[in-house]
């Protein structure tokens, strides 16, 4: 079975918790982290093949790690999570994919369970 290793950027430690309950659940190894440096420096020892990214964070926002993630060649799939207004995920899905980090979904906070599960789960056997 392929390694399913999921990656998290949330500052609601709240979401992280769930996330990482509802994608352990399915096989994921999980690390989560609550500030965009702290996903850097995981991001290089975790090797994700799945990334949840919030956009909205003290510091460094999604559309930071965005195109970090873009200028590191990242092949993992991107899930970008916002409870901000749809727009902003939706243009950060636009950048990511423009700089070659695609097909990128979006999910709205609040999230449902059911949606989350089916975010991760079409990200199986595609990383």
């Amino acid at each position: 079975m392929q390694e399913r290793r999921l990656l998290v950027c949330d500052d609601e430690p709240a979401f992280g918790r769930l996330v990482r309950k509802v994608a352990e659940a399915m096989g994921f190894d999980v690390c989560v982290t609550t500030q965009g440096h702290d996903f850097i420096e995981a991001y290089g020892s975790f090797a994700p093949t799945t990334i949840v990214l919030d956009m909205i964070m003290p510091g460094m926002d999604g559309n930071e790690l965005v195109l970090w993630l873009a200028e590191h060649r990242c092949t993992a799939r991107v899930i970008i999570i916002t409870g901000f207004t749809p727009d902003y995920a939706a243009h950060a899905k636009i950048l990511a994919e423009y700089k070659g980090l695609g097909p990128v979904l979006t999910l709205q906070k609040p999230i449902e369970v059911a949606a989350l599960r089916d975010a991760l789960g079409s990200t199986l056997g595609s990383a």
